[in-house]
């Protein structure tokens, strides 16, 4: 066994209670950006939409288990790049696929209908998944992991928030159109604030796995662009499409892999150290790619 396979990064009992508030108000300042209408605009892109959900939910997580395949990381790292598979898109995602000029119609849909399938996806693809890991049987076993107890805490902690603050949007839209600015920067900040807290809070264990940790995440980060981006392609998509799929399959909500990880395998450092960086190095892909998409001069075929 690998010795970050028995690893902890340590969260107290304080600082998961900031964490669940967090997560909460997090996902809270996603939905008010969200209608009950943007589901309904499925009927507008039902073949994007679908190549959107394959290339997260299916094609991304083998995808995955190729690079575990190929690396032959140790086990605990291996589940945090399973389970990091399985977390829905980030939050930044909306922001990112508007600066890069893309489909943000798209973006809202596909975003609101991964976030809500996450109470089931996330915690069934994981315990789906990580089976196929090498070596993962005696780790797994050493948890107790449940279906259900993840699935609660993913409604407590995303759906219920994100279902409140699609209510509140509806209801009374001009207090809403005034609080969403700052409600949405006070909420990017507690998610850097979740990412800073656990890689200073463990400052000494990141230093010592950072040069691995970083070639995965680079890796793992780069083929999760490109699934989305080359599966639209492949299905024939507008390019703008293509460029959005890229940003959905691309940045992932880290913040709940860590709740997770902290909630369900006690601070588990690979998996942990794999969640947090992630979390910040997807944002730095994400913003490079965004930029280099707007800053393209030529005409898009497919631009609505």
């Amino acid at each position: 066994m690998h010795p970050v396979d028995t690893l902890q990064l340590h969260f107290n009992p304080d600082q998961m209670i900031v964490l669940n508030i967090a997560m909460a108000f997090l996902m809270f300042g996603v939905a008010l950006d969200v209608l009950p209408g943007d589901f309904r605009k499925v009927v507008e892109f039902p073949k994007s939409v679908a190549v959107g959900l394959l290339a997260q939910y299916l094609i991304f997580p083998l995808l995955t288990l190729a690079i575990i395949y190929a690396f032959h990381p140790p086990v605990s790292v291996a589940m945090g790049m399973v389970l990091v598979s399985m977390c829905p898109s980030g939050n930044m995602t909306n922001f990112l696929v508007h600066f890069a000029r893309a489909n943000v119609a798209l973006s809202v849909t596909l975003n609101a209908i991964i976030i809500l399938s996450a109470t089931v996806v996330t915690p069934a693809g994981f315990l789906f998944w990580s089976k196929f890991i090498p070596d993962s049987a005696a780790l797994r076993q050493s948890f107790e992991i449940k279906f259900v107890d993840m699935a609660l805490i993913i409604v407590e902690l995303i759906l219920a928030p994100l279902l409140l603050g699609m209510l509140l949007n509806r209801h009374y839209p001009v207090t809403i159109a005034r609080i969403r600015p700052w409600v949405q920067r006070i909420s990017l900040l507690i998610f850097f604030t979740i990412l800073v807290l656990a890689l200073f809070g463990n400052r000494d264990n990141l230093g010592n796995y950072l040069g691995f940790v970083f070639l995965l995440v680079l890796v793992h980060n780069v083929v999760a662009i490109s699934n989305g981006y080359f599966l639209g392609r492949l299905a024939r998509l507008p390019e703008l499409d293509c460029r959005t799929l890229a940003f959905e399959s691309g940045v992932h909500n880290t913040a709940l892999g860590l709740l997770l990880i902290f909630r369900f395998f006690n601070g588990l450092g690979g998996m942990a150290l794999i969640a947090a960086w992630w979390g910040i190095w997807d944002l730095v892909t994400g913003l490079g790619l965004a930029a280099y998409f707007r800053s393209e001069k030529r005409e898009v075929r497919g631009e609505r």
